[in-house]
């Protein structure tokens, strides 16, 4: 999608400080962090939201590599969140669907 800001990432036309990719995602960091450690992990192909997956292959990609990140950024040791808004109600800001891997700090429930 040409006016997406992930699409543009992932064609490379914006910079992003890649922390992961593999064959359908790619995981940077978020520019406005809101935990310690605060990546997003997007599909390489454009869906807008959740409502868009379908039979759901093309996220498979993206659970591995926030999986991955996760790890590498030893979340694995202390735990950590993942989280995928659906929707303007529910706060997904740019309309490319996307994973976000919160962690670096205790966290509650449910999320504020």
């Amino acid at each position: 999608m040409d006016d997406c800001i992930f699409c543009k990432i992932v064609a490379g036309k914006i910079p992003a400080k890649k922390l992961g990719e593999n064959e359908g995602a790619i995981a940077f960091p978020d520019i406005k962090p809101e935990m310690p450690v605060h990546i997003l992990v997007i599909p390489k192909r454009h869906l807008a939201s959740l409502d868009e997956v379908g039979d759901g292959t093309v996220m498979a990609p993206v659970f591995a590599l926030a999986a991955q990140v996760a790890r590498e950024q030893g979340l694995d040791k202390t735990g950590w969140r993942a989280v995928i808004n659906t929707g303007r109600d529910a706060n997904q800001v740019v309309l490319h669907v996307h994973l976000h891997v919160f962690g670096g700090r205790r966290m509650s429930w449910p999320p504020g």
